[in-house]
């Protein structure tokens, strides 16, 4: 039961309704995608379904994480944690080169600050623990094809694996997740009559044209209803040429007697040669869970100068 609580508790801030805090800081100041304008649905021949079975079927998100394996690149993680009143409490940055013959990586700079690690040298934050479980296991192990999510060898990483289907495929339900795993269904019969779907054209990384598919709550709908939905948006970025998923952002909030929980994450991916390859993961949530420390933190990674070694 601790490792599903603190499962739904990481993906997504804990939010104090009943008390005004400094706005926190974000470490994510990129700007990738500019919007051009909304997409004539009749000269295009799209509709939402169109983006929806896309969504629903893509197994190329997930894929380009597993592929980055083969490649040697350069990778830049910086965590943030705060206090109650959001100024940053703990400071974590590693820069890390990794070889792509041998499931090993080197730190070419690595610092600490504040509060990080518990005095045994374990992170103070779970949050943390599950972003070192996502990105540092992908770093260090070496690649096999396949495009699924890989089985469980215990019951804690099988919570872990849960996390990846909410990241890499939102809108499905997740089985084993308690009183959420039917929320993040949203392209369901029943669902569809919370949300909004639209569509824009647009350009990203000043190049590539993309359609960004947008999916929000209904804005006349009545604050109960609006609370009982987890996804408040979920945008995904699709390029026009090949109809490939570039990028998505997904902000959840949720709260019952459990828990709080209210998160946004933004996933990009860049071309590098004819790989479409990771290249952004930024997170921003708080969450808070009985008898367990409220945990505040922000994530930034930044991955490049992906290259086959001979």
């Amino acid at each position: 039961m601790r490792g599903i609580t603190f499962l739904i508790a990481f993906l997504l801030v804990c939010f104090d309704g009943f008390s005004q805090v400094v706005p926190r800081f974000n470490p994510d100041t990129i700007q990738t995608i500019q919007l051009d304008s909304a997409v004539n649905i009749t000269a295009e021949r799209l509709s939402a379904e169109t983006f929806i079975r896309a969504v629903t079927t893509d197994t190329s998100f997930y894929q380009s994480f597993r592929n980055m394996k083969k490649y040697a690149f350069t990778a830049e993680n910086s965590i943030f944690t705060y206090d109650k009143k959001n100024k940053v409490k703990g400071k974590l940055y590693r820069k890390i080169r990794r070889n792509s013959k041998a499931p090993w990586i080197t730190y070419l700079s690595k610092q600490d600050t504040g509060h990080v690690f518990k005095k045994n040298g374990k992170y103070e934050l779970y949050t943390v623990e599950m972003f070192d479980y996502i990105f540092m296991n992908a770093y260090q192990s070496a690649y096999t094809s396949g495009s699924g999510i890989g089985k469980a060898e215990n019951a804690n990483a099988g919570y872990k694996e849960k996390l990846k289907t909410l990241i890499f495929s939102p809108g499905r339900p997740v089985k084993g997740l308690p009183f959420i795993g039917d929320k993040t269904a949203i392209f369901t019969a029943n669902m569809r009559q919370y949300y909004d779907y639209n569509f824009y054209s647009a350009t990203y990384l000043d190049s590539i044209p993309v359609y960004r598919f947008k999916v929000t709550i209904k804005p006349d709908l009545n604050k109960g209803t609006k609370d009982g939905l987890m996804i408040k948006e979920l945008t995904t970025i699709f390029d026009k040429r090949s109809f490939e998923i570039l990028g998505r952002y997904v902000d959840m909030k949720y709260s019952n007697m459990l828990f709080d929980f209210n998160v946004q994450m933004n996933i990009e991916m860049q071309y590098f040669g004819e790989e479409k390859l990771p290249a952004k993961v930024s997170y921003q949530g708080n969450w808070n869970v009985p008898l367990k420390k409220p945990e505040r933190a922000s994530v930034l990674v930044l991955q490049k100068d992906y290259r086959l070694e001979k």
